[in-house]
């Protein structure tokens, strides 16, 4: 994707909205509540952007979503693209791109996760500290010095000072946060009993098909980046139990309304802090 494609996708967007948005949201399986929570809502379908991808997963809608969410001019992707798709690495990031073009800084990131760490339980939100990446990385090839530099530090992917947000938010919630490392790999097949012990093996607490590729070019692109996963199911080795998607869908809408509370919420702290 030329930075021509992202300037056109950036112009089309701006030419649609009133304002200027400083927090990107991006909304994975089944968490597209959140988007009803956005005053004044300019609905954008993905299909009418120059150059966007389209959604084809069940529980994401398609639609960019501009408005007010506690005080703070927002876009929110409700639902994202994947890299089993069959899209390039690159498109599945192009949001982000175009995020940064925008000029907005902070992005949040959420998903659905299968549970590694043996101590959680459906429904759990993790805040993400971490990841390891099993996907391709979104930055090889030529690098475009308008966005970042060619080797960009991922030491803190994830902010702390955001981190440190979500856990007062959550605290002021009542709302019980888990903490971990989140691993990416491709999908769609579900993983296998062996690469669930890896996961743990490796310390990782969660594992998807997402986010990790976004995360990677939001802080290449100089953006903060929160990250929240909603535990789907958690993997027990003594278990012959078949997850589905469909199953997943159903767990994370019974955690969804805890997700919005808590996004609303953090996204209050930081209009507040400006």
């Amino acid at each position: 994707m030329s930075y021509e494609d992202i300037s056109e996708a950036k112009n089309y967007i701006m030419s649609r909205i009133n304002g200027v948005p400083t927090v990107a949201v991006v909304l994975g399986s089944g968490l597209s509540p959140l988007a009803e929570e956005i005053e004044n809502p300019v609905v954008i379908p993905y299909k009418d952007i120059p150059h966007f991808p389209v959604s084809t997963v069940k529980g994401h809608a398609g639609n960019l979503i501009y408005g007010s969410l506690n005080g703070a001019n927002v876009l929110c992707m409700q639902g994202r693209f994947h890299y089993y798709e069959g899209y390039t690495i690159q498109q599945v990031t192009f949001p982000e791109r175009v995020f940064a073009l925008l000029g907005i800084k902070t992005l949040i990131v959420t998903n659905a996760a299968g549970g590694v760490n043996k101590n959680f339980n459906c429904g759990d939100i993790m805040l993400i500290t971490d990841h390891i990446n099993f996907m391709p990385n979104p930055l090889i090839g030529t690098n475009d010095e308008r966005f970042g530099e060619r080797f960009p530090s991922m030491n803190e992917a994830y902010s702390k000072e955001l981190r440190a947000v979500a856990l007062n938010a959550a605290s002021e919630l009542g709302i019980s946060l888990q903490q971990g490392v989140y691993a990416a790999g491709t999908g769609p097949s579900f993983e296998t009993p062996a690469e669930y012990m890896m996961y743990r093996t490796l310390g990782c607490s969660a594992v998807g098909m997402s986010t990790v590729p976004e995360v990677i070019v939001a802080v290449h692109s100089g953006m903060d980046v929160l990250g929240l996963s909603v535990i789907s199911n958690v993997f027990n080795e003594q278990s012959n139990e078949q997850q589905t998607h469909t199953e997943v869908l159903d767990n994370v809408n019974a955690a969804a309304k805890k997700m919005v509370s808590l996004v609303k919420n953090v996204i209050g702290a930081l209009s507040n802090k400006k």
